[in-house]
């Protein structure tokens, strides 16, 4: 993409690039909000997961930030949009029985950036499907997706959540925090019970209470490889790191369930994701 391209204003784009704000034909999308004033607005995630070339970064972000993403929101029932980089060297708790995650057939591997789009439920992204809605733009914003490498999708629907300490910070809800950990999985289908109850019964609740914690959600998909996923969001990296890693000492029954539950996730590569935000930028 040339420099003049690159310098559009965002009207320019969406009126070249109106797949992304109304697609013609597209049945309209309401955002739901349930009778429920405490029920949370964004029950639909898109989560991409990609590599992009160091060479390429600069001008893939710039294109990414100041063009895809504003008009990507202004599609109906979209409610937000964050774009994150993956931390390296992971630090996390450490287990006697670690898992290795390694290569899965045909699975792409891409890590290094996330991008997610929350929604009020994950029927939006039925409306037009994250795939056709990329196809379908313009050849130079395709040229910019191109750049991509290893990628990876899911729509995910929330299954259930919880807030943290750091929750009335972002009362709306509907906006990506500045750190987040996402693992996603699959799991032998004879384990799916146990996996359930030991978040709902331990993990979930021990993140209610953790420092720096904003929300947890589980996540199961409704497309793509991993059936399952957990969300953990932050309201900072160094936050996640001073409390998460301690979140199961002195608690030994609840060290030994993790133990035992997380030897029976199959991750996908790369997986789980730590990482922060670098759109909106964080101020």
């Amino acid at each position: 993409m040339g420099k003049n391209e690159m310098a559009l204003p965002r009207r320019a784009f969406l009126q070249r690039a109106g797949v992304l704000a109304a697609t013609a034909g597209a049945a309209p999308v309401v955002q739901a909000q349930s009778a429920a004033a405490s029920a949370p607005a964004d029950r639909g995630l898109w989560i991409t997961w990609y590599d992009v070339a160091t060479a390429a970064r600069p001008e893939y972000l710039r294109w990414m930030h100041t063009v895809y993403l504003p008009a990507l929101l202004q599609r109906p029932g979209y409610l937000w949009a964050a774009h994150y980089q993956t931390v390296e060297r992971m630090q996390t708790i450490r287990r006697e029985n670690a898992v290795e995650h390694p290569a899965v057939a045909g699975v792409p591997r891409g890590r290094q950036f996330l991008l997610l789009v929350g929604a009020a439920d994950a029927n939006v992204f039925g409306q037009l499907t994250p795939q056709a809605l990329n196809a379908a733009l313009p050849e130079a914003d395709r040229r910019m997706l191109a750049l991509r490498a290893n990628e990876r999708i899911n729509v995910m629907a929330e299954v259930g959540r919880i807030n943290g300490p750091e929750a009335r910070g972002y009362a709306d809800g509907v906006r990506g925090t500045p750190c987040i950990q996402l693992g996603s999985f699959n799991c032998a289908v004879e384990d799916e019970e146990e996996m359930l109850a030991w978040y709902a019964q331990s993990r979930m609740p021990a993140m209610e209470k953790l420092p720096g914690c904003v929300r947890t959600r589980k996540l199961a998909s409704v497309a793509g490889w991993a059936k399952h996923a957990i969300f953990y969001e932050y309201t900072s990296l160094e936050a996640r790191n001073k409390s998460y890693l301690t979140l199961e000492d002195g608690k030994p029954e609840m060290k030994a369930w993790s133990d035992r539950m997380v030897a029976k996730l199959i991750h996908a590569p790369g997986s789980a994701n730590l990482a922060t935000r670098i759109w909106p930028p964080i101020v």
